[in-house]
C-alpha cells in the first residue's frame, strides 16, 4: 500500500521541493537540544516510496541511543497501525488519526481513543457543503478501531486515492449509526485549500476540527482533536513539555503541533516540500524529505555535521 501514496501526493503538487536540499551545519542548528523528537510520517519523514530510508533510520536510532524518545504523528487511521509500527521500528508511541487514536507500540496499550457521534458529524457536514456546495463523503468508522484492518466506508464517486479495501456506498449510508473517528470531504469544484478555509469560516471548534494533509480533501474530527493535544499525551508519559521537543512537518494537519512547541519555545522544522503555511509558521527549515530532511537535521544536531555529509 504504502508505494502507491506517492502517487496520490504527487496529483496534488505535494512533492515539489521533495528533493531539495538545504544547507545545515552544527552552526545553523545551534547547540539546543530537545528530549523528544516528533515527526509526521508521510511527506516528512517518508521518502517518495513511503519509506523510511537507511539514513534516516539511523538517525532515529541514534536519537533513541542518546535517550531522545522519538513519537511518529500521523493523519493515518488505526487500520494503518502497522504500517506506522513499521515505520517506527515498533518502539515508542505513536499518534494517529490527527491525534483522535494514540498508541504505546511497546505494550500494544491505546492511549486515546475519541469519536464523533453521527449526528454531530452530519450537522457538520451539512454546514461546510452550505459554503461549499454539494460534497462527496468518505468515513473511518470509529467503531472498527479495535479491527485494524477494518474498510472505510466510501461514498461512490470519492476517487479515493489509495489501493485499501472499502465499503463502496450511497451517500446515505456513508454516515454509519455509531461514531466516527473522522470524515473525509472532498469537492468536484472546490480545491483542498479554500475549502478548509471555507469550512473553518462555519466550523465551531467546540463541535468540531477540520484540517487537511494535502491529499485533495479535507477532514472533520472531534473537537479537540489534533496532532498537538495527540503528542500531549505522549509527552506526559515522557514527563517532557512542548518546549523540550523538536517537531517536523509538512503539511496543515501538521500546524496545530508545530504551533504548540514553536510557541513553548521549541524547535518547529519544515520540511523543502512543506505547505507555505507551514513554512511561515515553523522555526526552521531542513531539507525535503526525499532528501533526508529529517536525518539531516538530526545529524546536524546529534553529531555536529556527521556521520555523512548534511
Amino acid at each position: 500500500m504504502t508505494a502507491e501514496r506517492p502517487k496520490a501526493l504527487k496529483a496534488y503538487g505535494v512533492l515539489a521541493d521533495a528533493d531539495r536540499v538545504v544547507e545545515l551545519d552544527a552552526a545553523a542548528v545551534g547547540s539546543w537540544r530537545p528530549k523528544l523528537v516528533a515527526t509526521d510520517l508521510d511527506g516528512t519523514l517518508l521518502d517518495s516510496d513511503g519509506e523510511v530510508g537507511p539514513r534516516t533510520r539511523a538517525a532515529l536510532e541514534a536519537c533513541w541511543d542518546a535517550g531522545i524518545p522519538v513519537v511518529g504523528v500521523t493523519g493515518r487511521g488505526p487500520r494503518l497501525l502497522e504500517s506506522v509500527r513499521a515505520a517506527l521500528d515498533g518502539r515508542g508511541i505513536a499518534v494517529l488519526a490527527q491525534g483522535g487514536f494514540v498508541v504505546d507500540l511497546e505494550r500494544d496499550e491505546v492511549l486515546r481513543t475519541v469519536g464523533l457521534p453521527r449526528d454531530q458529524a452530519q450537522a457538520v457536514i451539512e454546514r461546510i457543503e452550505a459554503v461549499a456546495g454539494e460534497l462527496i463523503v468518505a468515513v473511518e468508522d470509529a467503531a472498527e478501531q479495535s479491527e485494524v484492518a477494518g474498510p472505510l466506508r466510501v461514498q461512490h464517486g470519492f476517487d479515493w486515492p489509495y489501493p485499501e479495501p472499502a465499503h463502496l456506498l450511497p451517500r446515505q449510508e456513508v454516515l454509519p449509526e455509531g461514531a466516527v473517528l473522522k470524515v473525509f470531504l472532498r469537492s468536484a469544484t472546490v480545491g483542498q485549500d479554500e475549502l478548509l478555509a471555507r469550512a473553518k469560516r462555519v466550523v465551531d471548534p467546540v463541535d468540531a476540527e477540520v484540517t487537511h494533509a494535502g491529499l485533495g480533501f479535507i477532514e472533520v474530527l472531534p473537537p479537540g482533536i489534533t496532532k498537538a493535544t495527540g503528542l500531549a499525551i505522549a509527552l506526559e508519559r515522557y514527563g517532557v513539555g512542548f518546549g523540550d521537543v523538536l517537531v517536523f512537518g509538512d503539511m496543515p494537519n501538521d500546524l496545530p503541533m508545530i504551533g504548540a512547541v514553536a510557541e513553548a519555545g521549541g524547535r518547529a522544522i519544515a520540511v523543502a516540500n512543506a505547505h507555505p503555511t507551514v513554512r511561515a509558521a515553523a522555526t526552521g527549515l531542513t531539507s525535503g524529505h526525499d532528501a533526508d530532511g529529517v536525518a539531516r537535521y538530526l545529524e546536524a544536531l546529534l553529531f555536529d555535521g556527521g556521520p555523512s555529509d548534511v
